[in-house]
């Protein structure tokens, strides 16, 4: 036996092989090692593979593609989007403008029959399958960190999904602040889905968007002939969120005279209709949000004191995003992976001249301006990887800063700390598993990160 030990032969990685002409001389070129081909000589054949096995290399093999087969191609190429294909063809196939498109829209390389030898294919392979495991593992970091419909890693934001399963448990009034854009309103429906009303409907009103002379109307419901125009009983929304939750963005614009209706309610847990004289009790929870400094309104006397107090028995502080540090990333990332499904464009990630615009940017529209810009830039972008040009931010010069290795060590470790126990619900246990160390690890890293 030798001294030095052979590493173990690692198993053959498996690709799927679409042969529709059912060529039996392209056999011998695709003996490559290492390689196994599942052949399928039909599209049909191939969709039922695709159900059977886990692909991240395809391999088609394309001569003289009618209209018909182009429809079933597309629908097969468009079936999984784990894998990455290859194209085998004929050079004067590509004469074809339609064929030209089929490649260009749908493949990530092609090569030209007949094959001299198989080895720039076999590179091509091992690439495709290389970047599709690194894609696999990109997205999979984003796994532990969605929660509740958003996606944070920040110590800021862990913060806050800690506090959304804290209040979800108290049936009490909470108010949510945060510049526009954060996410409030996803916020106050996390909160609701939680909640012992979760079963019951979750009615929003935005108090700024309705004018004075409605929002009464709106908020508490009106009597048939209350006003002109009046020729129906109206159920007002916080009626409308009986077992659920009323949440009422912009508080902080509520019209003064309007303030004292909600007071009573909030006191009293009963509403009158406009016009009417019968007082009707409901249960629905208030979660109301602002993007004002509600302590200076109640100083200038633009909102009630006794109000603010009623409102703010629990309270969540959103961060902006320029705040969140890591999070830009994981934000960007995940919208680029949501909306290039819906879009259907060939855009596969960022550049780094992008990637750190975005890190240096202000941000002033937040969350919501995040995705309004990658949506663009999905849609306006020719290229696989997203510029600062695409994102609207090719004016942004933005300083490298430089961080010492076992710093950005310490960030990452934390942050993959956090994100665990965050996906875990805190148990220590299931977090340990995720990060493959033990639990007595585990602990030692919470405290040295000052994690509870």
């Amino acid at each position: 036996m030798s001294a030095t030990a052979r590493p173990l032969p690692e198993s053959p990685r498996r690709a799927l092989l679409l042969d529709l002409p059912g060529d039996e001389h392209l056999h011998a070129d695709l003996q490559i090692p290492d390689w196994v081909f599942d052949r399928a000589s039909g599209t049909v054949m191939a969709q039922s593979l695709l159900k059977q096995h886990t692909y991240r290399v395809g391999i088609a093999l394309l001569r003289g593609v009618n209209e018909e087969r182009y429809e079933q191609l597309e629908e097969l190429l468009a079936a999984d989007e784990h894998v990455s294909w290859l194209a085998l063809t004929r050079p004067e196939d590509l004469q074809n403008l339609d064929f030209r498109r089929l490649i260009y829209e749908h493949f990530y390389d092609y090569f030209t029959l007949p094959l001299s030898d198989n080895t720039h294919l076999k590179c091509a392979l091992g690439h495709l399958h290389g970047m599709s495991r690194l894609r696999d593992l990109e997205q999979n970091v984003l796994l532990p960190v969605e929660e509740f419909h958003m996606v944070g890693g920040s110590k800021q934001f862990l913060a806050i999904f800690d506090q959304i399963r804290r209040v979800s448990a108290v049936d009490a009034p909470v108010l949510i602040r945060g510049e526009t854009g954060v996410g409030k309103e996803m916020i106050a429906r996390a909160i609701h889905q939680r909640s012992q009303q979760r079963s019951g409907p979750f009615v929003a009103v935005n108090c700024g968007a309705l004018p004075e002379t409605l929002i009464h109307a709106e908020l508490f419901g009106y009597e048939k002939g209350s006003f002109t125009g009046a020729y129906k009983r109206k159920i007002g929304r916080i009626e409308a969120a009986q077992n659920g939750t009323i949440f009422l963005d912009e508080i902080g614009d509520l019209p003064p005279q309007l303030q004292v209706y909600l007071l009573r309610f909030l006191e009293q847990k009963t509403i009158e209709r406009l016009g009417g004289n019968q007082s009707l009790t409901s249960n629905a929870r208030v979660i109301a949000a602002t993007h004002a400094n509600l302590e200076r309104a109640v100083d200038e006397g633009r909102f009630r004191e006794d109000l603010y107090y009623r409102l703010n028995v629990l309270n969540i502080n959103v961060p902006r995003l320029a705040e969140r540090g890591s999070d830009i990333e994981l934000l960007a990332l995940y919208f680029l992976h949501k909306f290039g499904k819906e879009y259907g464009t060939s855009a596969r990630g960022f550049t780094r001249q992008a990637m750190s615009a975005m890190l240096q940017y202000k941000w002033p529209g937040n969350v919501r301006e995040m995705i309004n810009r990658i949506r663009r830039a999905l849609v306006m972008s020719e290229n696989r990887m997203i510029t600062p040009k695409d994102l609207g931010l090719e004016e942004s010069k933005p300083e490298e800063k430089v961080v010492p290795l076992e710093q950005a060590r310490a960030h990452a470790e934390e942050l993959a700390v956090r994100s665990c126990l965050s996906h875990a619900m805190n148990n220590v246990s299931q977090a340990a598993k995720m990060l493959g160390v033990s639990r007595v690890t585990l602990y030692r890293m919470m405290e040295k990160y000052g994690i509870r």
